[in-house]
């Protein structure tokens, strides 16, 4: 089956194939999300299916159309994580040896996670690009089948169900945006919404987001075919992705109507805001959708549903992308602020932060800091604010008592 293969026909058959394996995953009304763009919009959990992302499907769709001969040889995949996970489940499902390339530095929690579903697991490799080409070797040399994480007709089927899910439970929809990295989940869920939506007679807008650091799709649609573009750190390790499939690519260019960037200071305010919202713990790249709401770059005119995408985050990462989330929205400041070395400054500066209702959270006193003269002292004090009005509030407090004080991080 080739890219321009995949119809909502096939779809419907990977449907029918996953069923008792992938779960049908809810959809939650997001009402601080309805707020943000006037229009009644969705939350679609996939970072509740089985194995904590949408992966399970395209895997377990792909491995279940193996031959016998196939499935006796085994499988091999490279993922940082989820696509891992995905094919490391199906596997045992149907009791075929997985062997997964992951990256030196893959999150523990899915490393962990994918040898707990019985595959060998090799950490191998600084990128995911590498750990595809060690893969691909492995295939030639073992006869393994090679499962590529996005760039297969039957794994673009899989992934391609979500979208008949959301037409079921929100037949009224005319906006689905999805996190995009390789462009295998939304080539799938763009086949299915705009091939259902013509049958019924109607367009329905599929738009795509990316992480701006790692964006290989704008350019590749500009050029008119798959280029390879310079990686950068991103927190949304999952959608990284250097070059689009030449399956999926097509699809895109076909089906999705448009696709937009987002900073990583928005995916951490995306993370922070699903997780005190709506209690769910999202990945950055899951959180890929409600990042570029955020961030104001969507304006839909109708019903919308957001994907997200998966939930699979090492807490450490979980950590800073919490704390430079509240930073990134204005909630918490760190300020640095030089002080005369007599007694009373420290009671001083507390009672006008307590004035503006700026909660301490932490405080560093000391005199013997690196340009200080023998009378004078520094103070480094990280403060909890309701947001950027807040901390313009607190800064003016502080100077109109005389003090200058230096944000450190804000």
């Amino acid at each position: 089956m080739s890219g321009s293969e995949v119809t909502l026909g096939h779809i419907e058959a990977a449907a029918a194939a996953l069923t008792g394996v992938a779960q049908h995953t809810p959809v939650d009304h997001a009402s601080y999300l309805s707020d943000l763009l006037g229009v009644p919009t969705y939350m679609k959990l996939e970072n509740l299916q089985r194995t904590g992302s949408f992966k399970l499907r395209g895997a377990t769709y792909r491995l279940s159309r193996l031959t016998d001969e196939e499935k006796a040889r085994g499988v091999v995949a490279a993922s940082a994580g989820n696509h891992a996970q995905g094919v490391a489940f199906a596997a045992q499902q149907l009791g075929i040896d997985a062997t997964i390339f992951m990256p030196l530095g893959a999150p523990v929690p899915k490393l962990l996670a994918t040898k707990g579903y019985g595959a060998t697991v090799v950490t191998d490799g600084a990128t995911v690009e590498e750990c595809l080409a060690l893969a691909a070797e492995h295939a030639k040399r073992t006869g393994a089948m090679m499962i590529h994480p996005f760039d297969h007709a039957d794994v673009i089927a899989g992934q391609g169900t979500i979208g008949l899910e959301i037409l079921k439970d929100v037949p009224d929809v005319e906006t689905v945006i999805v996190p995009i990295g390789g462009g295998g989940l939304i080539a799938g869920m763009a086949v299915a919404l705009k091939e259902a939506g013509a049958r019924a007679g109607r367009d329905i807008k599929v738009i795509g987001v990316q992480a701006a650091a790692t964006a290989a799709f704008p350019a590749s649609l500009a050029a008119g075919h798959p280029v390879t573009i310079e990686r950068h750190s991103t927190i949304a390790d999952g959608i990284a992705v250097v070059r689009p499939g030449d399956v999926t690519f097509p699809l895109v260019q076909r089906y999705v109507d448009d696709v937009v960037t987002v900073e990583e200071d928005d995916l951490a305010k995306a993370v922070l805001t699903v997780l005190e919202r709506t209690k769910l713990v999202v990945e950055p790249a899951g959180a890929a959708p409600v990042a570029a709401i955020l961030g104001g770059h969507i304006r839909p005119t109708g019903p919308t549903v957001v994907l997200l995408s998966g939930g699979n985050i090492d807490p450490l990462l979980m950590q800073r992308i919490i704390a430079h989330g509240l930073v990134a929205s204005g909630r918490y400041m760190t300020l640095r602020i030089p002080l005369p070395d007599r007694p009373g400054q420290l009671a001083r500066v507390a009672d006008i932060l307590a004035e503006v209702s700026a909660n301490v959270i932490e405080v560093v006193h000391t005199r013997h800091d690196m340009g200080l003269t023998i009378n004078d002292a520094v103070l480094e004090v990280s403060v909890e604010t309701r947001g950027p009005n807040h901390q313009g509030e607190v800064l003016e407090a502080l100077r109109l008592a005389g003090l200058s004080p230096d944000v450190i991080s804000s």
